[in-house]
């Protein structure tokens, strides 16, 4: 196995040296190897979030460092760090351009991470290659790349971000309850799409759920958070026959907590 992603020493404190102070993240040190796709699960307050952006830098972090293909990023900031990372977030209108054709928020996609400069718009070859992406999400997507983004459904719009986040494959892919916002059936389509994209291109990922069971059927490793630390962590076989109920004794057993979240069961 190649380590991709290293995690040492994690902490995050929000308002430290006042009365609100929180000190959500405590140390979590966390290894992701090549084909790790990993489900993160936990209560409200576990510190799933912020856990999330402290890997995406979307804040700098009180100690600890973040490591990525050897490389250390713990001081880069989010826009720097975009070009290793995407992300999708549970907003179906954050990845996108709502404006810009689905032609153009693909464009814009195609070139993370590149230098920004003048060009002739679209090429025909590009088109040709989105429409082939496109194909893959069975939506009919690939038949609308003059269509302003801003008219797709919460779901057309959700699995083109995710197209996007992966049209150049990133070192790490963050899901953020990517499919929590969504109905069941679209979100049963966009998880379908998720598996087949970070299978097929062999993205490295950590996705958050709110649903336990979720977390079970989806990736080959999860690990559940619980006070800012990570108390499950399990893998290949032993994640794949669990059962949820397994699951909430494994967590009590381990945290020494009573899950009182109905979300992460009933979700």
């Amino acid at each position: 196995m190649t380590e991709v992603l290293k995690i040492e020493h994690l902490h995050k404190t929000f308002e430290a040296g006042t009365l609100n102070e929180n000190h959500v993240l405590k140390g979590i040190n966390l290894n992701v190897e090549k084909d790790d796709f990993i489900s993160i699960i936990g209560g409200n307050g576990a510190g799933k979030s912020t856990f999330l952006n402290s890997v995406a830098g979307s804040f700098p972090i009180d100690y600890g460092r973040i490591i990525l293909e050897n490389k250390d990023i713990t001081e880069l900031p989010a826009n720097k760090r975009a070009k290793y990372i995407s992300r999708v977030f549970q907003d179906t209108k954050m990845g996108t351009a709502s404006r810009l054709t689905i032609e153009e928020n693909l464009s814009v996609a195609m070139r993370r991470g590149q230098k920004r400069g003048l060009s002739r718009g679209i090429k025909e070859k590009d088109r040709i290659f989105f429409k082939n992406e496109l194909k893959k999400l069975q939506l009919g997507l690939e038949d609308r790349l003059k269509m302003e983004v801003g008219l797709l459904s919460g779901g057309q719009r959700q699995a083109l971000t995710l197209l996007m986040a992966t049209l150049v494959t990133p070192k790490l892919l963050l899901l953020d309850e990517h499919t929590a916002a969504l109905d069941p059936k679209t979100s049963q389509m966009v998880t379908e799409l998720t598996d087949q994209l970070v299978l097929e291109k062999k993205i490295p990922t950590l996705m958050i759920t709110h649903n336990m069971q979720h977390a079970i059927d989806q990736g080959n490793r999860l690990i559940m958070l619980h006070d800012g630390n990570i108390v499950v962590d399990i893998k290949e076989e032993e994640k794949r026959n669990l059962t949820v109920m397994e699951l909430i004794d494994l967590f009590q057993m381990k945290s020494g907590s009573n899950l009182v979240d109905d979300s992460l069961i009933l979700g």
